[in-house]
């Protein structure tokens, strides 16, 4: 493990991360500073805590609203594809059960 120095809303911080994961977590920091920032700036939002909440929303829904950028499932969204993943785990129990009974 290897310690990395990051700073999100003027706060330092240290972390811990394994060897060749600090760029990648730097830069996860760089965007919630910045997401945390602009919140903070835009006045409506006080407090660390709720600023911290409205941020991981915001970078949530981001991430289920994101689609792949090619391939066949280009057109969805990964809360999309986790509905349909859902779907299709029903239908798998619903076929599967009765085989249960045969064993």
């Amino acid at each position: 493990m290897i310690q990395v120095d990051v700073t999100i809303m003027d706060q330092p911080y240290r972390l811990a991360c394994k060897e060749g994961e600090d760029r990648a977590l730097k830069e996860a920091a760089a965007l919630l500073d910045k997401k945390m920032c602009g919140i903070r700036e835009s006045g409506k939002v006080k407090g660390n805590d709720r600023i911290a909440v409205m941020a991981a929303l915001s970078m949530a829904a981001e991430f289920l609203t994101a689609k792949a950028p090619a391939g066949p499932l280009s057109d969805m969204s990964l809360l999309e594809m986790q509905q349909k993943i859902g779907a299709m785990h029903k239908v798998l129990d619903s076929a599967l059960t009765p085989q249960e009974n045969l064993f």
